[in-house]
Protein backbone atom coordinates (compact mmCIF):
# COMPACT_ATOMS: atom_id res chain seq x y z
CA UNK A 1 0.00 0.00 0.00
CA UNK A 2 3.11 2.09 0.50
CA UNK A 3 4.28 1.99 -2.45
CA UNK A 4 1.24 1.85 -4.33
CA UNK A 5 -0.34 5.20 -2.98
CA UNK A 6 2.12 7.18 -4.32
CA UNK A 7 2.50 5.96 -7.45
CA UNK A 8 -1.08 6.31 -8.11
CA UNK A 9 -1.06 9.97 -7.04
CA UNK A 10 1.82 10.10 -9.65
CA UNK A 11 -0.55 8.51 -12.40
CA UNK A 12 -3.38 11.29 -11.72
CA UNK A 13 -0.96 13.88 -11.24
CA UNK A 14 0.64 13.62 -14.86
CA UNK A 15 -2.81 12.95 -16.21
CA UNK A 16 -4.48 15.87 -14.71
CA UNK A 17 -1.57 18.66 -15.86
CA UNK A 18 -2.22 17.81 -19.83
CA UNK A 19 -6.30 17.43 -19.41
CA UNK A 20 -6.82 20.45 -17.05
CA UNK A 21 -9.17 22.98 -18.65
CA UNK A 22 -9.60 26.48 -18.10
CA UNK A 23 -10.92 27.86 -15.03
CA UNK A 24 -13.04 30.77 -16.84
CA UNK A 25 -12.98 33.87 -16.78
CA UNK A 26 -10.01 33.35 -15.05
CA UNK A 27 -5.74 32.17 -15.78
CA UNK A 28 -6.48 29.89 -13.27
CA UNK A 29 -7.39 25.92 -14.57
CA UNK A 30 -9.76 22.98 -13.12
CA UNK A 31 -9.55 19.69 -13.73
CA UNK A 32 -12.62 17.28 -14.43
CA UNK A 33 -10.86 13.85 -14.25
CA UNK A 34 -10.23 13.56 -18.13
CA UNK A 35 -7.73 10.44 -19.15
CA UNK A 36 -4.81 11.50 -21.53
CA UNK A 37 -4.29 9.64 -24.62
CA UNK A 38 -0.34 10.62 -24.72
CA UNK A 39 -0.26 8.87 -20.95
CA UNK A 40 -1.62 5.95 -22.34
CA UNK A 41 0.60 5.90 -25.34
CA UNK A 42 3.77 6.78 -22.72
CA UNK A 43 2.60 3.68 -20.20
CA UNK A 44 2.33 1.02 -23.51
CA UNK A 45 5.64 2.33 -24.44
CA UNK A 46 7.17 1.90 -21.36
CA UNK A 47 5.75 -1.03 -20.45
CA UNK A 48 6.63 -2.68 -23.74
CA UNK A 49 10.27 -0.84 -23.77
CA UNK A 50 11.31 -2.60 -20.36
CA UNK A 51 9.52 -5.65 -21.50
CA UNK A 52 11.73 -5.91 -24.02
CA UNK A 53 14.69 -4.91 -22.67
CA UNK A 54 14.93 -1.96 -24.41
CA UNK A 55 14.43 0.96 -21.66
CA UNK A 56 16.42 0.78 -18.31
CA UNK A 57 13.73 2.42 -15.98
CA UNK A 58 16.00 3.32 -13.85
CA UNK A 59 18.55 5.71 -15.96
CA UNK A 60 19.05 9.44 -15.01
CA UNK A 61 18.87 10.74 -18.78
CA UNK A 62 15.02 8.60 -19.49
CA UNK A 63 13.58 10.38 -16.49
CA UNK A 64 15.39 13.56 -17.12
CA UNK A 65 13.94 13.74 -20.92
CA UNK A 66 10.77 12.44 -20.39
CA UNK A 67 10.31 14.95 -17.39
CA UNK A 68 11.35 18.13 -19.94
CA UNK A 69 8.83 16.44 -22.03
CA UNK A 70 6.34 16.21 -20.15
CA UNK A 71 6.69 20.16 -18.49
CA UNK A 72 6.63 21.32 -22.58
CA UNK A 73 3.38 19.15 -23.03
CA UNK A 74 1.62 20.82 -19.79
CA UNK A 75 3.12 24.32 -20.86
CA UNK A 76 1.23 23.74 -23.99
CA UNK A 77 -2.01 22.59 -22.35
CA UNK A 78 -2.25 25.69 -20.45
CA UNK A 79 -1.21 28.10 -23.70
CA UNK A 80 -3.92 26.24 -25.25
CA UNK A 81 -6.52 25.91 -23.22
CA UNK A 82 -6.25 29.68 -21.53
CA UNK A 83 -5.95 31.53 -24.94
CA UNK A 84 -9.57 29.50 -25.93
CA UNK A 85 -10.98 30.96 -22.55
CA UNK A 86 -9.80 34.44 -22.39
CA UNK A 87 -9.10 35.92 -26.34
CA UNK A 88 -12.18 33.76 -27.38
CA UNK A 89 -9.76 31.98 -30.15
CA UNK A 90 -6.80 29.74 -30.57
CA UNK A 91 -3.17 31.18 -30.04
CA UNK A 92 -0.90 31.18 -33.38
CA UNK A 93 2.43 30.27 -32.14
CA UNK A 94 4.13 31.86 -35.15
CA UNK A 95 2.53 34.99 -35.11
CA UNK A 96 1.08 35.84 -31.67
CA UNK A 97 4.64 35.17 -29.65
CA UNK A 98 6.27 37.15 -31.88
CA UNK A 99 4.23 40.20 -30.84
CA UNK A 100 4.23 39.51 -26.69
CA UNK A 101 7.64 41.51 -26.39
CA UNK A 102 5.74 44.13 -27.65
CA UNK A 103 2.54 43.39 -25.51
CA UNK A 104 4.64 43.26 -22.69
CA UNK A 105 6.20 46.53 -23.30
CA UNK A 106 2.42 47.91 -23.98
CA UNK A 107 1.79 46.86 -20.69
CA UNK A 108 4.14 47.85 -18.17
CA UNK A 109 3.93 50.96 -19.99
CA UNK A 110 0.52 51.66 -19.21
CA UNK A 111 0.73 49.99 -15.33
CA UNK A 112 2.22 51.81 -12.38
CA UNK A 113 4.86 49.98 -10.42
CA UNK A 114 6.13 48.65 -13.35
CA UNK A 115 9.39 47.57 -13.00
CA UNK A 116 8.68 45.98 -9.83
CA UNK A 117 5.79 44.06 -11.45
CA UNK A 118 7.47 42.84 -14.45
CA UNK A 119 10.73 41.81 -11.89
CA UNK A 120 8.07 40.05 -9.96
CA UNK A 121 6.23 38.29 -12.45
CA UNK A 122 9.46 36.93 -14.39
CA UNK A 123 10.48 35.18 -11.05
CA UNK A 124 7.27 34.24 -10.28
CA UNK A 125 7.36 32.58 -13.49
CA UNK A 126 10.44 30.84 -13.49
CA UNK A 127 9.84 29.64 -10.01
CA UNK A 128 6.25 28.00 -11.22
CA UNK A 129 8.03 26.21 -14.46
CA UNK A 130 10.65 25.03 -11.70
CA UNK A 131 8.56 23.77 -9.41
CA UNK A 132 6.60 22.22 -12.19
CA UNK A 133 9.40 20.38 -13.68
CA UNK A 134 10.49 18.92 -10.23
CA UNK A 135 6.84 17.78 -9.76
CA UNK A 136 6.90 15.98 -12.96
CA UNK A 137 10.05 14.46 -12.17
CA UNK A 138 9.11 12.80 -9.08
CA UNK A 139 5.90 11.73 -10.32
CA UNK A 140 7.48 10.29 -13.62
CA UNK A 141 9.80 8.72 -11.40
CA UNK A 142 7.19 6.75 -9.35
CA UNK A 143 5.45 5.47 -13.14
CA UNK A 144 9.40 4.34 -14.13
CA UNK A 145 9.14 2.03 -10.49
CA UNK A 146 5.95 0.75 -11.92
CA UNK A 147 6.76 -0.49 -14.73
CA UNK A 148 10.02 -1.68 -13.69
CA UNK A 149 8.21 -5.10 -11.49
CA UNK A 150 6.43 -7.21 -13.73
CA UNK A 151 3.12 -6.47 -11.89
CA UNK A 152 3.47 -2.77 -12.21
CA UNK A 153 3.87 -3.12 -15.92
CA UNK A 154 1.43 -5.23 -16.63
CA UNK A 155 -1.13 -2.93 -14.82
CA UNK A 156 0.54 0.10 -17.17
CA UNK A 157 0.18 -1.82 -20.39
CA UNK A 158 -3.32 -2.99 -19.47
CA UNK A 159 -4.48 0.66 -18.57
CA UNK A 160 -2.37 2.39 -21.43
CA UNK A 161 -4.02 -0.31 -24.35
CA UNK A 162 -7.77 0.65 -22.87
CA UNK A 163 -6.74 4.58 -23.05
CA UNK A 164 -5.67 3.98 -26.51
CA UNK A 165 -8.98 1.71 -27.86
CA UNK A 166 -11.12 4.31 -26.25
CA UNK A 167 -9.65 6.86 -27.61
CA UNK A 168 -9.82 5.48 -31.33
CA UNK A 169 -13.92 5.24 -30.57
CA UNK A 170 -13.76 8.45 -29.49
CA UNK A 171 -11.84 9.74 -32.43
CA UNK A 172 -14.25 7.21 -34.55
CA UNK A 173 -17.21 8.96 -33.57
CA UNK A 174 -18.59 6.16 -31.42
CA UNK A 175 -19.34 8.71 -27.89
CA UNK A 176 -21.49 11.24 -30.10
CA UNK A 177 -20.88 13.64 -27.44
CA UNK A 178 -17.97 15.78 -29.33
CA UNK A 179 -20.94 18.64 -30.25
CA UNK A 180 -21.00 19.25 -26.06
CA UNK A 181 -17.51 20.88 -26.15
CA UNK A 182 -14.20 19.51 -25.23
CA UNK A 183 -14.87 19.80 -21.22
CA UNK A 184 -17.48 17.06 -21.94
CA UNK A 185 -15.80 14.97 -24.40
CA UNK A 186 -14.00 11.69 -22.64
CA UNK A 187 -10.49 12.69 -23.95
CA UNK A 188 -9.53 16.43 -24.64
CA UNK A 189 -7.38 17.36 -27.20
CA UNK A 190 -3.99 15.70 -26.98
CA UNK A 191 -1.41 18.41 -26.40
CA UNK A 192 0.72 16.65 -29.11
CA UNK A 193 -1.79 17.63 -31.87
CA UNK A 194 -2.18 21.12 -30.54
CA UNK A 195 2.11 21.35 -30.96
CA UNK A 196 1.45 19.51 -34.74
CA UNK A 197 -1.17 21.87 -35.69
CA UNK A 198 0.70 25.18 -34.84
CA UNK A 199 3.73 23.30 -36.70
CA UNK A 200 1.91 23.41 -39.68
CA UNK A 201 0.72 26.78 -39.56
CA UNK A 202 3.81 28.03 -39.01
CA UNK A 203 5.09 25.82 -41.81
CA UNK A 204 2.75 27.44 -44.13
CA UNK A 205 3.15 30.92 -42.84
CA UNK A 206 6.88 30.71 -43.90
CA UNK A 207 5.49 29.19 -47.50
CA UNK A 208 3.43 31.92 -47.99
CA UNK A 209 1.21 30.11 -49.69
CA UNK A 210 -2.03 32.33 -49.27
CA UNK A 211 -3.59 33.80 -53.01
CA UNK A 212 -5.59 36.74 -52.60
CA UNK A 213 -8.58 37.82 -54.25
CA UNK A 214 -9.07 40.84 -56.16
CA UNK A 215 -10.14 43.82 -54.89
CA UNK A 216 -13.17 44.90 -55.35
CA UNK A 217 -14.41 48.41 -57.18
CA UNK A 218 -13.78 50.71 -54.89
CA UNK A 219 -13.81 53.75 -57.04
CA UNK A 220 -17.17 55.59 -56.35
CA UNK A 221 -18.40 58.76 -56.88
CA UNK A 222 -19.18 59.77 -53.12
CA UNK A 223 -21.87 62.08 -55.03
CA UNK A 224 -24.08 62.10 -51.85
CA UNK A 225 -21.71 62.99 -49.64
CA UNK A 226 -19.64 65.61 -51.37
CA UNK A 227 -19.10 68.69 -49.07
CA UNK A 228 -19.73 66.55 -45.93
CA UNK A 229 -16.97 65.28 -43.82
CA UNK A 230 -16.69 62.00 -43.61
CA UNK A 231 -15.49 59.99 -40.03
CA UNK A 232 -15.14 56.17 -39.67
CA UNK A 233 -14.40 55.57 -36.17
CA UNK A 234 -13.46 52.08 -34.89
CA UNK A 235 -14.54 51.80 -31.48
CA UNK A 236 -11.84 49.21 -29.40
CA UNK A 237 -13.63 46.09 -28.51
CA UNK A 238 -17.34 47.39 -28.96
CA UNK A 239 -19.32 44.07 -29.48
CA UNK A 240 -22.70 42.44 -30.35
CA UNK A 241 -22.20 41.44 -27.01
CA UNK A 242 -23.44 45.41 -25.61
CA UNK A 243 -27.00 44.74 -27.01
CA UNK A 244 -26.88 40.66 -26.28
CA UNK A 245 -26.18 40.20 -23.06
CA UNK A 246 -28.85 41.13 -21.30
CA UNK A 247 -27.13 42.35 -17.97
CA UNK A 248 -24.29 44.47 -20.62
CA UNK A 249 -27.50 45.95 -22.44
CA UNK A 250 -29.18 47.14 -19.04
CA UNK A 251 -26.28 49.06 -18.13
CA UNK A 252 -25.88 50.82 -21.26
CA UNK A 253 -29.64 51.93 -22.04
CA UNK A 254 -29.00 55.40 -20.02
CA UNK A 255 -25.55 56.36 -22.03
CA UNK A 256 -26.82 54.87 -25.60
CA UNK A 257 -30.18 57.15 -24.94
CA UNK A 258 -27.57 60.22 -24.49
CA UNK A 259 -26.06 59.56 -27.94
CA UNK A 260 -29.69 58.84 -29.10
CA UNK A 261 -30.96 62.52 -27.54
CA UNK A 262 -28.08 64.15 -29.47
CA UNK A 263 -28.07 62.52 -32.45
CA UNK A 264 -31.80 63.92 -32.77
CA UNK A 265 -31.73 66.89 -31.10
CA UNK A 266 -28.95 68.18 -33.78
CA UNK A 267 -31.70 66.95 -36.80
CA UNK A 268 -29.55 63.99 -38.05
CA UNK A 269 -30.83 60.33 -38.62
CA UNK A 270 -28.91 57.04 -37.44
CA UNK A 271 -29.09 53.42 -39.17
CA UNK A 272 -27.51 50.68 -37.82
CA UNK A 273 -26.64 46.65 -38.49
CA UNK A 274 -24.45 43.78 -37.20
CA UNK A 275 -21.25 42.49 -39.46
CA UNK A 276 -18.98 39.97 -38.42
CA UNK A 277 -15.77 41.13 -38.10
CA UNK A 278 -12.54 39.25 -39.42
CA UNK A 279 -11.30 38.91 -36.06
CA UNK A 280 -12.28 38.66 -32.28
CA UNK A 281 -10.75 39.90 -28.56
CA UNK A 282 -7.69 41.45 -30.17
CA UNK A 283 -5.81 42.23 -33.64
CA UNK A 284 -8.19 45.19 -34.42
CA UNK A 285 -6.06 46.20 -37.42
CA UNK A 286 -7.48 42.95 -39.10
CA UNK A 287 -10.98 44.62 -38.95
CA UNK A 288 -9.07 48.31 -40.11
CA UNK A 289 -7.62 46.60 -43.09
CA UNK A 290 -10.67 44.27 -43.68
CA UNK A 291 -13.06 47.84 -44.08
CA UNK A 292 -10.39 49.79 -45.98
CA UNK A 293 -9.21 47.48 -48.69
CA UNK A 294 -12.77 45.76 -49.01
CA UNK A 295 -10.58 42.01 -48.35
CA UNK A 296 -11.34 39.59 -45.93
CA UNK A 297 -8.31 40.11 -43.60
CA UNK A 298 -8.34 37.53 -40.87
CA UNK A 299 -4.71 36.36 -40.25
CA UNK A 300 -1.39 38.08 -39.99
CA UNK A 301 -0.24 36.47 -43.37
CA UNK A 302 -2.73 37.19 -45.36
CA UNK A 303 -2.55 40.92 -43.69
CA UNK A 304 1.31 40.38 -44.63
CA UNK A 305 0.67 39.45 -48.42
CA UNK A 306 -2.03 42.38 -48.74
CA UNK A 307 0.44 44.72 -47.28
CA UNK A 308 3.35 44.41 -50.35
CA UNK A 309 0.90 45.23 -53.17
CA UNK A 310 -0.43 48.30 -54.42
CA UNK A 311 -4.27 48.31 -54.10
CA UNK A 312 -6.86 50.89 -54.09
CA UNK A 313 -8.26 51.60 -51.10
CA UNK A 314 -10.90 53.25 -49.45
CA UNK A 315 -8.72 56.27 -48.53
CA UNK A 316 -6.89 56.49 -52.41
CA UNK A 317 -10.67 56.76 -53.37
CA UNK A 318 -11.69 59.38 -50.96
CA UNK A 319 -8.34 61.13 -51.56
CA UNK A 320 -9.22 60.99 -55.68
CA UNK A 321 -12.76 62.19 -55.25
CA UNK A 322 -10.80 65.63 -53.43
CA UNK A 323 -10.91 64.74 -49.99
CA UNK A 324 -8.12 65.36 -47.14
CA UNK A 325 -7.62 62.11 -46.14
CA UNK A 326 -6.29 61.60 -42.17
CA UNK A 327 -5.44 58.76 -39.69
CA UNK A 328 -6.03 59.75 -36.17
CA UNK A 329 -3.82 57.45 -34.23
CA UNK A 330 -3.38 57.68 -30.75
CA UNK A 331 -1.98 53.80 -30.40
CA UNK A 332 0.56 54.50 -32.54
CA UNK A 333 3.91 55.18 -31.26
CA UNK A 334 6.12 53.32 -33.66
CA UNK A 335 7.26 54.22 -37.71
CA UNK A 336 4.15 52.94 -39.26
CA UNK A 337 5.08 51.44 -42.96
CA UNK A 338 1.47 50.17 -42.98
CA UNK A 339 -0.14 53.41 -43.23
CA UNK A 340 1.49 54.34 -46.86
CA UNK A 341 -0.30 50.91 -47.96
CA UNK A 342 -3.92 52.53 -46.95
CA UNK A 343 -2.85 56.29 -48.70
CA UNK A 344 -3.31 58.68 -46.09
CA UNK A 345 -1.83 61.79 -46.51
CA UNK A 346 -1.33 62.85 -43.10
CA UNK A 347 -1.12 60.49 -39.77
CA UNK A 348 -1.10 61.86 -36.49
CA UNK A 349 0.08 59.47 -34.12
CA UNK A 350 0.82 59.56 -30.46
CA UNK A 351 3.60 61.59 -30.19
CA UNK A 352 2.08 64.38 -32.82
CA UNK A 353 -0.86 64.44 -30.75
CA UNK A 354 1.20 65.53 -27.75
CA UNK A 355 -1.08 64.67 -24.62
CA UNK A 356 -0.45 66.79 -21.65
CA UNK A 357 -3.03 65.91 -19.16
CA UNK A 358 -3.09 62.51 -16.74
CA UNK A 359 -2.65 59.39 -18.23
CA UNK A 360 -5.64 56.82 -18.95
CA UNK A 361 -5.36 53.16 -20.08
CA UNK A 362 -3.48 51.77 -22.26
CA UNK A 363 -2.20 55.17 -24.25
CA UNK A 364 -2.35 57.77 -21.58
CA UNK A 365 -4.87 59.92 -24.03
CA UNK A 366 -8.49 59.48 -23.68
CA UNK A 367 -10.76 58.81 -26.35
CA UNK A 368 -12.56 62.57 -25.55
CA UNK A 369 -8.77 64.32 -26.11
CA UNK A 370 -7.91 63.02 -29.61
CA UNK A 371 -11.59 64.00 -30.68
CA UNK A 372 -10.98 67.57 -29.75
CA UNK A 373 -7.47 67.67 -31.07
CA UNK A 374 -9.01 66.82 -34.37
CA UNK A 375 -11.33 69.50 -33.93
CA UNK A 376 -8.77 71.88 -33.49
CA UNK A 377 -6.11 70.65 -35.81
CA UNK A 378 -8.18 70.12 -38.95
CA UNK A 379 -11.99 70.47 -38.80
CA UNK A 380 -12.17 73.86 -37.30
CA UNK A 381 -10.12 75.11 -39.74
CA UNK A 382 -11.84 77.63 -42.40
CA UNK A 383 -11.87 77.30 -46.30
CA UNK A 384 -10.60 73.72 -46.44
CA UNK A 385 -11.51 70.55 -48.05
CA UNK A 386 -13.58 68.06 -46.33
CA UNK A 387 -11.84 65.11 -44.85
CA UNK A 388 -12.14 61.59 -44.32
CA UNK A 389 -10.84 60.70 -41.10
CA UNK A 390 -9.91 57.12 -39.76
CA UNK A 391 -9.72 57.04 -36.48
CA UNK A 392 -9.23 53.46 -34.06
CA UNK A 393 -10.45 54.58 -30.51
CA UNK A 394 -8.46 53.55 -27.38
CA UNK A 395 -10.28 54.15 -24.01
CA UNK A 396 -12.40 50.63 -24.17
CA UNK A 397 -9.63 48.46 -24.59
CA UNK A 398 -8.89 46.00 -22.30
CA UNK A 399 -8.82 46.45 -18.65
CA UNK A 400 -11.31 49.10 -19.31
CA UNK A 401 -9.74 51.26 -17.11
CA UNK A 402 -8.92 53.44 -15.73
CA UNK A 403 -11.46 55.29 -17.57
CA UNK A 404 -11.16 59.31 -17.64
CA UNK A 405 -14.17 61.39 -16.18
CA UNK A 406 -16.25 62.69 -19.11
CA UNK A 407 -15.46 66.56 -19.74
CA UNK A 408 -18.61 68.68 -20.46
CA UNK A 409 -16.05 71.55 -21.34
CA UNK A 410 -14.47 70.37 -24.41
CA UNK A 411 -11.85 72.95 -25.21
CA UNK A 412 -10.81 71.93 -21.55
CA UNK A 413 -9.94 68.73 -22.87
CA UNK A 414 -6.54 70.57 -24.66
CA UNK A 415 -5.36 71.80 -21.35
CA UNK A 416 -2.77 69.71 -18.93
CA UNK A 417 -5.27 70.06 -16.62
CA UNK A 418 -8.91 68.71 -17.84
CA UNK A 419 -10.22 67.57 -14.35
CA UNK A 420 -10.59 68.50 -11.12
CA UNK A 421 -8.48 66.75 -8.26
CA UNK A 422 -12.03 64.94 -6.92
CA UNK A 423 -12.63 64.01 -10.41
CA UNK A 424 -9.30 62.23 -10.74
CA UNK A 425 -9.23 60.74 -7.28
CA UNK A 426 -11.93 59.06 -8.35
CA UNK A 427 -11.35 57.64 -11.61
CA UNK A 428 -8.18 56.06 -10.02
CA UNK A 429 -9.43 54.34 -7.70
CA UNK A 430 -10.04 50.61 -7.57
CA UNK A 431 -8.00 48.09 -9.44
CA UNK A 432 -9.85 46.18 -11.99
CA UNK A 433 -11.58 42.87 -11.27
CA UNK A 434 -10.26 40.36 -13.26
CA UNK A 435 -12.38 37.59 -12.78
CA UNK A 436 -15.48 40.11 -13.65
CA UNK A 437 -14.34 42.57 -16.18
CA UNK A 438 -17.84 42.95 -16.88
CA UNK A 439 -19.11 46.21 -15.25
CA UNK A 440 -15.45 48.09 -16.12
CA UNK A 441 -16.12 46.93 -19.72
CA UNK A 442 -19.71 47.83 -20.04
CA UNK A 443 -18.41 51.88 -18.17
CA UNK A 444 -15.84 52.17 -20.82
CA UNK A 445 -18.40 51.43 -23.73
CA UNK A 446 -21.08 53.98 -21.85
CA UNK A 447 -17.82 56.67 -21.58
CA UNK A 448 -17.82 56.05 -25.63
CA UNK A 449 -21.05 56.58 -26.51
CA UNK A 450 -21.03 59.88 -24.21
CA UNK A 451 -17.95 61.03 -25.78
CA UNK A 452 -19.38 60.64 -29.46
CA UNK A 453 -22.88 62.18 -27.98
CA UNK A 454 -20.53 65.48 -26.84
CA UNK A 455 -19.22 65.67 -29.75
CA UNK A 456 -22.30 65.09 -31.86
CA UNK A 457 -23.55 68.27 -30.59
CA UNK A 458 -20.10 70.50 -30.91
CA UNK A 459 -21.45 73.16 -33.37
CA UNK A 460 -24.48 71.40 -33.63
CA UNK A 461 -25.05 72.49 -37.50
CA UNK A 462 -22.01 70.81 -39.11
CA UNK A 463 -22.63 68.44 -42.21
CA UNK A 464 -21.22 64.85 -41.51
CA UNK A 465 -21.86 61.10 -42.24
CA UNK A 466 -20.20 59.28 -38.72
CA UNK A 467 -19.38 55.76 -39.23
CA UNK A 468 -18.87 53.91 -35.63
CA UNK A 469 -18.32 50.15 -36.04
CA UNK A 470 -16.49 47.99 -33.56
CA UNK A 471 -13.06 46.29 -34.67
CA UNK A 472 -14.31 43.33 -31.93
CA UNK A 473 -15.80 41.21 -29.87
CA UNK A 474 -14.33 41.83 -26.17
CA UNK A 475 -12.00 39.39 -24.98
CA UNK A 476 -13.75 35.78 -24.31
CA UNK A 477 -13.42 36.59 -20.27
CA UNK A 478 -16.19 39.27 -21.10
CA UNK A 479 -17.98 37.51 -23.48
CA UNK A 480 -18.12 34.31 -22.52
CA UNK A 481 -17.67 31.43 -24.65
CA UNK A 482 -19.34 30.72 -27.60
CA UNK A 483 -19.90 34.14 -28.60
CA UNK A 484 -20.49 35.64 -32.26
CA UNK A 485 -17.91 37.41 -33.87
CA UNK A 486 -20.67 39.92 -34.59
CA UNK A 487 -20.33 43.99 -33.95
CA UNK A 488 -22.62 46.74 -33.96
CA UNK A 489 -22.10 49.27 -37.15
CA UNK A 490 -24.05 52.90 -36.72
CA UNK A 491 -24.08 55.58 -39.49
CA UNK A 492 -25.38 59.34 -38.30
CA UNK A 493 -25.37 61.85 -40.96
CA UNK A 494 -28.09 64.98 -41.51
CA UNK A 495 -28.33 63.18 -45.20
CA UNK A 496 -31.27 61.65 -45.34
CA UNK A 497 -30.83 60.35 -48.77
CA UNK A 498 -27.77 58.17 -47.30
CA UNK A 499 -29.47 56.75 -44.62
CA UNK A 500 -32.82 55.39 -46.62
CA UNK A 501 -30.44 54.15 -49.28
CA UNK A 502 -28.02 52.10 -45.91
CA UNK A 503 -32.32 51.53 -44.86
CA UNK A 504 -32.62 49.29 -48.29
CA UNK A 505 -29.66 47.42 -48.11
CA UNK A 506 -30.41 46.02 -44.59
CA UNK A 507 -29.54 48.66 -41.95
CA UNK A 508 -32.42 49.56 -39.57
CA UNK A 509 -33.69 52.84 -38.56
CA UNK A 510 -31.94 53.80 -34.50
CA UNK A 511 -29.29 52.88 -32.51
CA UNK A 512 -29.92 48.74 -32.06
CA UNK A 513 -29.05 46.83 -34.73
CA UNK A 514 -31.51 43.55 -35.27
CA UNK A 515 -30.53 40.01 -36.40
CA UNK A 516 -29.62 38.79 -38.67
CA UNK A 517 -26.06 40.21 -39.44
CA UNK A 518 -25.57 41.45 -43.14
CA UNK A 519 -22.37 39.82 -43.58
CA UNK A 520 -18.92 39.60 -43.27
CA UNK A 521 -17.51 43.36 -42.54
CA UNK A 522 -15.62 43.61 -45.66
CA UNK A 523 -18.42 42.82 -47.74
CA UNK A 524 -20.62 46.12 -46.16
CA UNK A 525 -17.94 48.58 -47.85
CA UNK A 526 -19.36 48.53 -51.17
CA UNK A 527 -22.89 49.00 -49.70
CA UNK A 528 -21.57 51.76 -47.95
CA UNK A 529 -19.66 53.82 -50.92
CA UNK A 530 -23.14 52.97 -52.39
CA UNK A 531 -25.00 54.73 -50.14
CA UNK A 532 -22.49 57.67 -50.33
CA UNK A 533 -22.40 57.71 -53.86
CA UNK A 534 -25.99 57.64 -54.98
CA UNK A 535 -27.54 56.15 -58.25
CA UNK A 536 -25.17 55.24 -61.13
CA UNK A 537 -25.40 57.27 -63.82
CA UNK A 538 -23.13 56.47 -66.15
CA UNK A 539 -19.28 57.66 -66.60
Amino acid sequence: MRRLLPRVAAILFLDAVVTFNNWWPTPAVTWYGAPSVELAVLMLLLAGGVALGRLAPRSARLLRWLSVGWVLLAIGRYIDVTAQGLWGRELNFYWDLRFLPDVAAMMLGAMRRAVLLGLLGGIALAAVIGLLYLTIRWAMRRLLDTVADARGRAVAAGLGALGVVLFAMQAAGLFGVDYLGEEWRLFPRPVTQVYGRQIRLTTQALARSAELPPSPDLDASLARAQGADVFLFFIESYGAVTYEKPDFNARLLQPRAVLDQAIHETGRGVVSAFVESPTFGGSSWFAHISFLSGIKVGDPDTNALLMTEQRPTVVTNFAHRGYRTLAMMPGLWYPWPEGAFYGFQDIYNGPRLDYQGPPFGWWDMPDQFTLAKLDEQEVAKPDRKPVFVFYPTVSTHTPFGPLAPYQPDWSKMLTRTPFTEQELEQAYTGEPDYTDLGPNYTDAVGYAYRTFAGYVRQRAQRDYVMILIGDHQPPALVTGPGAPWDVPMHVITNRQDILDSLASHGFVRGLTPTRPHLGDMHAVVPIVLDALSGPQTGQ
